[in-house]
């Protein structure tokens, strides 16, 4: 039987490899769609988020409201 302890302890560690396996994904998938010309764009404010590199940036660090967005205006191109 697992225990609490055991259990606790995993389970913030699958969710951080959740967030790394999904910040991954967008890094690929943004890139892809950037090279067939399909670029995933949002624009907030004076900032605009185009590259693969500006979406795992901003997954990594705000994953709860980039992730979302990146699913969002992916739909949406």
């Amino acid at each position: 039987m697992v225990s609490a302890v055991t259990l606790s302890a995993v389970v913030p560690i699958l969710l951080l490899l959740v967030v790394l396996a999904t910040d991954v994904w967008v890094y690929r998938d943004s890139g892809l769609r950037l090279a067939r010309g399909e670029p995933v764009i949002v624009t907030l404010g004076p900032y605009r988020m185009e590259s693969p590199t500006v979406w795992f940036v901003a997954c990594l660090l705000l994953w709860i409201l980039a992730f979302p967005l990146y699913l969002v205006a992916r739909s949406q191109s």
